[in-house]
């Protein structure tokens, strides 16, 4: 087992708390940007979640990983609906990693000769 997340995230939300009880205000947007992003109930909050995953997987978030992976299950989500939201995030990895690469190859390119 790589980690214990249910301990993880239990310990991380522990710290956050603690962190909320001195910055109130910075959790309070926090909370105010996270709940509106799903106020328009165009999406289910399922899809939020998995969402919330693929972008958790791009963050390197582990926190994010532990509270959304909880979130998506208790909203209905699957191991395979969860692994094809992972894929999307790895397929943009790549992406992400292929586009910078260009950026590379473009920037050697604009070198001045010597």
């Amino acid at each position: 087992m790589m980690q214990d997340w249910n301990t993880y995230r239990e310990s991380l939300l522990e710290r956050v708390g603690d962190y909320a009880t001195q910055t109130p205000d910075v959790m309070r947007g926090l909370m105010t940007i996270e709940n509106a992003a799903g106020k328009t109930g165009y999406l289910e909050p399922k899809m939020h979640e998995l969402i919330a995953l693929a972008v958790a997987v791009t963050t390197r978030c582990d926190g994010c990983i532990a509270v959304h992976t909880k979130k998506a299950a208790e909203a209905g989500a699957t191991l395979g609906e969860i692994s094809e939201a992972l894929g999307v995030a790895i397929a943009l990895n790549a992406g992400a990693a292929l586009t910078y690469s260009a950026r590379v190859i473009e920037t050697y390119q604009q070198l001045p000769n010597e």
